[in-house]
């Protein structure tokens, strides 16, 4: 995310067209599927404490690297390493809900969930700003200390975690999370909500966004583009509460709610396209019902299992993100073709698509949380 209110900066600067910026995007997500899908999985098998710390280490030079970065091609393979290793976070996620009782467990997933959104929309915030002063390198640097700051910290704090199995090998560990999909019937049900709307509408919105506000009548430099990202930190606050509609029995028709607020903030911002005002009050409401899915989605997962909450955690992340690839590649593909209103028309279709997900996954969720199915 910290690329993305950067993209017309670095393409003008390596002398590119600003459409090009959103496989920058695309590189760093699939890079940190693979890191989800590679390394997350550890936290079931070794010390997680361990983990992280060699993560993080490995996130500071990736993150110099892209400061360093000649080229436009090894910015983009420097931003693909970067993504395989900042996965700290989804480290310490299922650990939250290991360490609730199931009558909170939705609150508490949606309290660090929603630490992990405001992460990523402070990054978009500051990355705007500090590009704005002193350049896009820049912001690689800082997110480097930042990182080795933060680094220390959750070595000092972190308290020493056993392995959770009995999985005597890494193969095995790999194996259990692809054979999910065969434990747990409404496993894909759960991804197809989250990777629709999280993974393709969200990232279909943010990364087309910072085209439509850096042409005209916008003319943004990255200092304003960031600060429209602010309108998303009102999904952080409200997903301290989220959560606990999935404790009160109420996650179904909830879920059915945040996905039609996705459905009409994208019909929304096809009308009013021109308008800062109203493109702030649809990023901001966009995110609300984003986070209400993800944090929801999230917690239905956790429930499935109490001995496999990282693999499955890392079924829910990857798909996320490869659905993501395709949200910011297909943010530039629809831009190229016709600017923002073919955007907001995909986004459009993609929230009435998982409209219907929705409305075809009733049945099974209920029965599941009557104790009848998976």
């Amino acid at each position: 995310m910290w690329a993305q209110p950067l993209l017309v900066q670095i393409t003008n600067g390596f002398g590119l067209s600003p459409a090009s910026g959103g496989f920058l995007v695309t590189a760093t997500q699939i890079g940190y599927a693979i890191g989800i899908l590679f390394i997350v999985p550890l936290g079931d098998f070794v010390r997680r404490k361990r983990l992280i710390a060699i993560v993080m280490t490995l996130s500071i030079i990736a993150l110099i690297s892209c400061a360093l970065s000649p080229s436009f091609i090894i910015l983009a393979l420097s931003l693909f390493s970067m993504g395989i290793v900042t996965i700290s976070g989804q480290i310490i996620l299922p650990l939250a809900g290991d360490l609730s009782r199931d009558e909170e467990r939705g609150h508490i997933v949606g309290i660090v969930s929603s630490g992990i959104t405001t992460g990523i929309l402070f990054s978009r915030f500051f990355s705007g700003i500090i590009a704005g002063l002193w350049g896009w390198r820049s912001v690689y640097i800082i997110a480097a200390v930042l990182n080795l700051v933060m680094a220390l910290v959750m070595i000092y704090v972190l308290p020493e975690i056993p392995r959770k199995n009995k999985l005597e090998s890494y193969k095995g560990l790999l194996f259990s999370v692809f054979t999910t999909f065969k434990r747990h019937s409404t496993l894909v049900r759960i991804l197809l909500h989250s990777g629709l709307i999280f993974g393709l509408v969200f990232n279909i919105f943010w990364t087309s966004l910072t085209f439509l506000l850096s042409a005209s009548p916008f003319n943004y430099d990255t200092f304003q583009i960031g600060l429209v990202s602010l309108a998303g930190l009102v999904a952080a606050i409200a997903g301290l509460g989220i959560g606990k509609l999935q404790d009160k029995g109420l996650s179904v028709p909830a879920l059915g709610v945040f996905i039609l607020i996705c459905l009409i903030t994208m019909v929304c911002g096809f009308i009013f396209s021109d308008s800062i005002i109203a493109i702030i009050i649809i990023a901001a409401t966009l995110s609300i019902g984003v986070q209400g899915i993800s944090v929801l989605s999230q917690a239905r997962l956790f429930a499935l299992s109490d001995e496999e909450r990282s693999r499955l955690n890392t079924v829910f992340v990857v798909n996320n993100f490869l659905f993501g690839a395709v949200g910011s590649a297909s943010a530039s593909f629809l831009w190229a073709m016709g600017g923002w209103s073919y955007v907001m028309i995909g986004a459009i279709a993609i929230s009435a698509m998982a409209l219907m997900v929705w409305l075809s996954s009733r049945s099974s969720f209920h029965e599941f949380d009557n104790g009848i199915g998976n």
